[in-house]
């Protein structure tokens, strides 16, 4: 059951609970505190109280995804800055977006445990406009760091021998910029343009997709374009770019094979998987994970604006968490998939090593790669 439906115990459970609802019946937010009802749409008001089973899942859930984002990201940010051959320009971008994935789930994971076990948003409205103002600039810092981290590979790997190697000062102004930017539109909401507001069963604070205003309307139109379509187009148009580009050049490779009566140009051919399966793989990873993670969160937020009735509170709560959960499988796609970040963690922490080929084995396809592809030593794919 979604909902705690307990009609033979109404008078004492009304008789029990500290309402605040001004109401009178029993709904999801009845026990929130008082100082909260200015931020509480009228919208909850006619979900009745949740299963307490549900605040527990959600508790457990969080708590899991939680401890794996700071560990992983943590592991990402310690071998990348103790490991003197990942210290490269290129590579600070990988980095500043573990940095902000481990910021968004420390500062997000345990009041949202905390008011899971507690049944309700227990930090007042303050500290609501923050978390709902840190878990907004996480989000896009790590969005716009996905998208300068596509940038280089499509510079590394389509423009090839002709690319402009990346500079620190480039990456330097492309981290000031993500910084600038998200920090911008995040402190909108706290102006009056938008604002942050408890969602859901009351126990996280997001932008508020219900109050049926343009002012509200338009933060969320203008957040959209700029924060998830357009990164997302980009994104997509850099990964197709670069899997047709290496198919192009495997191709390039077994026709001048063929011409010079060899089986092929490449000393490690046989690998399991060819470098085309093995990259089409990392980009269709990473177009799908940026689907699940941020999707839901923009349907829900859509569906408030348009189909109110759509949204429950477990529907908000479940599609905001998903969006957390994107800080702990971003370092599997950006960094796992990394064969020198795979190298260097084998060295330093050899229990976290999640693949089965040896140091030497990584170093030498590693070495075979960037002879036939020309690439430049910062490349980060």
């Amino acid at each position: 059951m979604s909902y705690w439906d307990a009609p033979t115990t109404t008078t004492a459970v009304e008789s029990s609970l500290q309402t605040t609802n001004p109401y009178g019946n029993l709904t999801v937010v009845d026990t929130i505190p008082e100082d909260m009802l200015p931020l509480v749409h009228t919208h909850w008001y006619q979900f009745p109280p949740m299963n307490p089973l549900w605040y527990g899942l959600l508790g457990f859930t969080i708590t899991i995804l939680g401890i794996l984002s700071i560990c992983g990201n943590f592991v990402v940010v310690w071998v990348f800055l103790n490991t003197k051959t990942l210290c490269s320009a290129a590579n600070t971008l990988v980095v500043n977006l573990a940095i902000s994935d481990f910021i968004m789930m420390f500062t997000m994971f345990p009041p949202m445990a905390y008011n899971c076990f507690a049944g309700t948003w227990a930090f007042g409205p303050l500290f609501c406009e923050i978390y709902g103002f840190l878990g907004n600039l996480c989000g896009c810092v790590s969005i716009y760091s996905m998208v300068w981290i596509t940038l280089d590979r499509y510079n590394v790997i389509v423009k090839g021998v002709s690319s402009t190697p990346m500079r620190r000062r480039k990456a330097a102004l492309q981290l000031f910029f993500t910084w600038a930017f998200s920090i911008a539109w995040c402190l909108f909401p706290l102006f009056g343009w938008n604002r942050y507001v408890p969602e859901g069963n009351m126990t996280a604070c997001g932008t508020d997709y219900l109050t049926d205003d343009l002012s509200s309307r338009s933060y969320l139109y203008a957040y959209s374009v700029w924060v998830f379509f357009g990164p997302f187009i980009l994104i997509v148009y850099c990964y197709i770019c670069i899997v047709k580009a290496v198919i192009t050049h495997e191709k390039q490779i077994r026709e001048q094979a063929k011409k010079m009566g060899i089986r092929s140009l490449q000393t490690k051919e046989e690998q399991k998987t060819s470098a085309e399966i093995r990259l089409a793989k990392v980009a269709l990873t990473t177009v799908s994970l940026w689907f699940m993670a941020w999707c839901p969160y923009l349907i829900i937020n859509w569906s408030g604006m348009f189909f109110p009735f759509l949204v429950t509170p477990l529907f908000s709560i479940w599609g905001s968490l998903f969006a957390k959960a994107n800080a702990v499988y971003n370092p599997i796609v950006y960094a796992i998939s990394h064969s020198r970040y795979r190298a260097a963690l084998m060295k330093k922490v050899p229990c976290f090593a999640c693949q089965t080929e040896t140091l030497e084995e990584i170093e030498i396809s590693q070495t075979c790669e960037e002879r036939d592809r020309s690439d430049k030593p910062q490349e980060s794919v």
